[in-house]
This record gives C-alpha cells, sequence and structure tokens, in this order.
C-alpha cells in the first residue's frame, strides 16, 4: 500500500514537472518561433480602410499594416500581414495561425480573458453614420431602425442594445453600400472610418449625435506570448518617442490619433 502511494505521488510530482516545464517552453516557442522563420504574422479584416485595407494593387495596406511594418523592423524581422474575416480573428490567434491580431481591435474586458492586448495604440469611438436626408440625431433615434455593422464587433453589442434591428456585414465597405442603395437607415461604425468612406467616396452621409463610446484599440497576442507582448509594447513605446508613430499617422489621418 506505502509502494502504491508513493509511485501515485512520483507520478504526480512528475505530471506537475512536465506542466511546469511546458508552460515555459510555450512562453518563449512564439518569440523563437518569428526568429526562426524571419517574419512576424500578423492579422487583420482587411476592409476596414483608411486603418487596413486592399489598394488597387490588391495589396494589403493601411496605418495597421505600416505599424505592423515597423513592429517587425524593430524587432528584426520581416512583416507578414494577413486577412482574414473579422469574426474568426480571436479563434484564428488562439489556434497559432499567425502571431498576433494588429487590425484596430477594441480592448474589452471579455476580449482580455481569451487574448492579451498591447498598450493602446490608438483612440477612437463608435460614431453613427446615416444618409444626408435622414432625420436621425442620436442613439435614441435607432430603436427599430436597420442598423448596419461589422460582425463581431462592439458596434453590433451597441446597436442590438439601443434597440436597432441590426444587420451585420463582413466589412464597412459593404454596409455603406447596402445604405447607399436604400437597405440601412444608419451604420454604426469607427468615427475616423466613417469620416475617410465620405471622403474617398463621395457617399452623401453625414455624422450624427455624439460618440456612444470611446474605444481604446491594442494588439491582440496569445497569453502565451508574453515575450512577443513585451517587445511589441518596446516598439510601439519607441515609435511614439522618436516620431515613427506621429509620421504615420499624419499619413493616413493628417493628425496624431495615439
Amino acid at each position: 500500500m506505502k509502494r502504491f502511494n508513493l509511485l501515485i505521488l512520483i507520478t504526480l510530482f512528475i505530471l506537475v514537472a512536465t506542466g511546469c516545464s511546458t508552460s515555459s517552453n510555450t512562453a518563449t516557442t512564439t518569440m523563437d518561433k518569428i526568429k526562426d522563420d524571419g517574419k512576424l504574422t500578423y492579422a487583420m479584416s482587411g476592409q476596414y480602410p483608411p486603418f487596413n485595407f486592399f489598394n488597387e494593387q490588391n495589396k494589403l495596406t493601411g496605418f495597421d499594416v505600416e505599424i505592423g511594418e515597423e513592429i517587425a523592423k524593430r524587432i528584426s524581422v520581416d512583416p507578414a500581414p494577413i486577412a482574414t474575416e473579422w469574426d474568426g480573428l480571436i479563434a484564428g490567434l488562439k489556434a497559432s495561425k499567425f502571431d498576433m491580431i494588429l487590425g484596430s481591435m477594441a480592448i474589452t474586458d471579455e476580449r482580455s480573458e481569451m487574448v492579451n492586448f498591447s498598450t493602446p495604440y490608438y483612440r477612437s469611438g463608435a460614431q453613427i453614420i446615416v444618409p444626408a436626408d435622414s432625420s436621425i440625431s442620436g442613439g435614441t433615434d435607432l430603436k427599430g431602425k436597420t442598423v448596419g455593422v461589422v460582425l463581431g464587433t462592439t458596434f453590433e453589442t451597441k446597436a442590438r442594445e439601443l434597440g436597432a434591428t441590426v444587420k451585420t456585414y463582413k466589412g464597412d465597405p459593404d454596409a455603406f453600400n447596402d445604405m447607399a442603395n436604400g437597405r440601412l437607415d444608419a451604420v454604426i461604425t469607427d468615427k475616423i472610418v466613417g469620416l475617410n468612406a465620405i471622403k474617398e467616396n463621395n457617399y452623401p452621409y453625414k455624422l450624427v449625435g455624439d460618440l456612444l463610446y470611446t474605444e481604446k484599440m491594442g494588439i491582440a497576442i496569445r497569453k502565451e506570448s508574453p515575450k512577443l507582448l513585451e517587445a511589441v509594447d518596446n516598439a510601439l513605446k519607441e515609435m511614439m518617442d522618436d516620431g515613427t508613430y506621429k509620421k504615420i499617422s499624419e499619413k493616413y489621418f493628417s493628425a496624431d490619433i495615439r
């Protein structure tokens, strides 16, 4: 009996030791892999101009892409941005399909339970955008109205809270097009994205009401990748201190949006 108990104790010790070893190794795996591969893979929807979008040459570009390029440069690897559907980003990250999410993802308590976030790399907020001749003037007017949002965003959650009939999309361009065709009463999205869409496409739209809420955007990283998180935070701080961040921001927004 004593021998049996001893065997159990030895087995438990081995399991605990193995678990600790695995955890320790996992903590360095992502950064080691990035260095070994010589590239940093970061994901976004690719449908969120001017933050991330495909240009006329079908190349993924935008503010998020260039921030990622600069981070990769500062950890001495090549940038490898990829586009995937927004509502699959966190699942893809947790499944190790890419190293991090750099796609204008708002930092929320719910998401922070699943992933770690870098320090915020910009701030903005949720804005209601409507046709120029609309009588909608704010959030209280959205009850019963058909509102377009990107699936899986905080905008979708807010639209439902306001009592809207919600229609979801893979990206904001589709929602804006549907509103142009009379299928939506309003769109809720990031204020900067809305301003850019009106400017670039000459949409007869207007922004109404105050921001529904403000958001801080972070770079999402697996909880098992603390060394990558540290490297990203360091790179962001350096960029903001030496003027590189301001230069990228002013290229897309004529302002520093940090």
